[in-house]
């Protein structure tokens, strides 16, 4: 898809549909810039008609007469109060207004109220929003129909800026797709050997460095708490680490982590009901977020950071050699694991991964992980669950989250609930108490990573996967995450 600026008027434009977004108010003056289009007061009875007030979310398509040396269809957006507007709305309305073209080829071009914006910010913003909402993955249909949509999109009105500052909206948003793309695939197509296979891929083509552990390597480093989760599954283990290095000396080092459960039966402690064991293809969200990551950064280059990217990918399945509820388990770090529930073991794996991340010795590490229900009962599947200890870099990935439009909140990690972890056997067992679950989660992982290593987990359980269409996100896999890790990874304030 192409981005360009045209910041003329509307009047000398053509091309196959306009998105224009109306703002609650006097109508009169919202409708200034048609005036070479098509006539006020045709458009303001149409509104009358279908009763479009210009709130937030409100869509009208109107057909123009197919003789009409101009678009042939104005979709209208309803933007809310324009005092009141804000990145958000923006992000909400392209994307209204980008489904509402699907069918349609050629030129689409888009005018808002762009003067309230930073112009490089919204056109980003716009770009983006257009592009992922209308994402959708057939590559599993025996014959998927063909789904068009423009491929050229016009900012109109908009101030001119140097389009190179835009030349990134392309490689995040094929990280952000590549991410879908694998969360949507099948546990029988992507198992831990494909995983690791798409991600040597992206490591060739943008020039990371690339190692896979294989199962003797992770025994021979102590990663008894990730083989254990691993030990059910006839499929094995792989243990991802890619390397982005920059072209000159790195000021930074930074390790991000993803959980890379290609399929979580529970185990022994079988997944039934509502926890709907057919979607925990995706187990590997985290995983998604952190490849899907390091193929957009591979293509941006951040001048000043290294970024190291790990996954610690297998199955939790059920044989006769599968991990018992009850079983004592040790981790790289000598710490040993007392497993009172086996459906609790993306923590199991990222236990080892961490460790691992840490002997790197980086600024600061991330995971990402779809870990807990209990984040999804306290934060709904619009937000994602952020635990850390330090405040900057609570700030830092709050602010990334914020800039590309991923709901994010920092949840508490009170040291007085890592008594709900306690065995009476081992350092610690694997799950507390119901109440608090995601904080427990948090304060296990924590024990895997030195004090002196800034750390932060996000729970993604809720954020990973969608039923509906959701702004920015088609129905299904969201890939949420990429955009904040990219955003952070290149702002390069660790």
């Amino acid at each position: 898809m192409n981005i360009s600026i045209n910041p003329e008027t509307l009047n000398n434009w053509s091309g196959s549909v306009l998105i224009y977004g109306i703002c609650q108010g006097d109508f009169n003056s919202e409708l200034e810039g048609l005036e070479g289009l098509v006539k006020k007061e045709v458009v303001i009875e149409s509104f009358k008609q279908h009763v479009f007030s210009g709130k937030p979310g409100e869509v009208l398509s109107v057909q123009l007469l197919s003789s009409f040396n101009g678009p042939k269809k104005l979709i209208f957006i309803g933007l809310g109060k324009l005092e009141k507007l804000i990145l958000n709305d923006i992000r909400q309305a392209v994307c209204i207004g980008a489904r509402a073209c699907i069918g349609i080829t050629g030129n689409a071009g888009i005018k808002l109220p762009w003067d309230p914006f930073d112009p490089i910010t919204i056109a980003k913003v716009v770009g983006e929003a257009f592009r992922l909402s209308i994402f959708k993955d057939l590559r599993f249909r025996s014959n998927p129909e063909e789904r068009k949509s423009p491929q050229n999109i016009e900012l109109i009105g908009l101030p001119p800026i140097d389009v190179e500052s835009l030349k990134d909206i392309d490689p995040v948003c094929k990280g952000v797709e590549l991410a879908r793309e694998l969360v949507g695939a099948p546990p029988n197509n992507l198992t831990p050997s494909e995983l690791a296979n798409q991600a040597l891929q992206i490591a060739k083509e943008y020039n990371l460095d690339s190692k896979i552990l294989e199962e003797k390597d992770c025994k021979a480093r102590g990663m008894g708490s990730y083989l254990a989760v691993s030990q059910g599954s006839d499929l094995a283990p792989k243990f991802i680490h890619l390397t982005y290095r920059p072209p000159s000396p790195a000021k930074n080092c930074i390790a991000i982590v993803g959980k890379g459960l290609t399929f979580d039966s529970g185990g022994y402690n079988l997944k039934v009901g509502a926890s709907q064991i057919e979607k925990m293809k995706y187990d590997m969200g985290g995983s998604a977020a952190v490849i899907g990551a390091a193929r957009a950064i591979g293509e941006i280059k951040p001048p000043n950071t290294e970024v190291h990217f790990i996954v610690a990918a297998c199955e939790n399945m059920i044989n006769g050699s599968a991990l018992h509820p009850g079983d004592i388990i040790t981790a790289s770090n000598g710490k040993t694991i007392e497993v009172n529930n086996t459906d609790a073991e993306g923590r199991l794996t990222l236990a080892d991964a961490l460790v691992y991340a840490s002997e790197l010795k980086p600024n600061a590490i991330v995971d990402l992980a779809t870990l807990t229900g209990a984040c999804v009962i306290a934060l709904g599947d619009e937000i994602a669950g952020l635990w850390t200890e330090s405040d900057k870099l609570a700030n830092d990935l709050t602010n990334a989250a914020d800039s590309v439009g991923e709901g994010i909140w920092r949840m508490p990690m009170r040291n007085s609930y890592k008594e709900g972890l306690k065995s009476m056997l081992a350092d610690l067992q694997n799950t507390g108490p119901r109440a608090g679950g995601s904080i427990t989660a948090a304060l296990f992982l924590k024990e895997f990573v030195p004090e002196s290593i800034q750390w932060a987990h996000i729970d993604i359980a809720g954020t990973c996967w969608t039923e509906k269409d959701k702004g920015i996100n088609p129905s299904g896999a969201t890939g949420y995450g990429v955009r904040t890790l990219v955003e952070w990874a290149c702002r390069e304030s660790f």
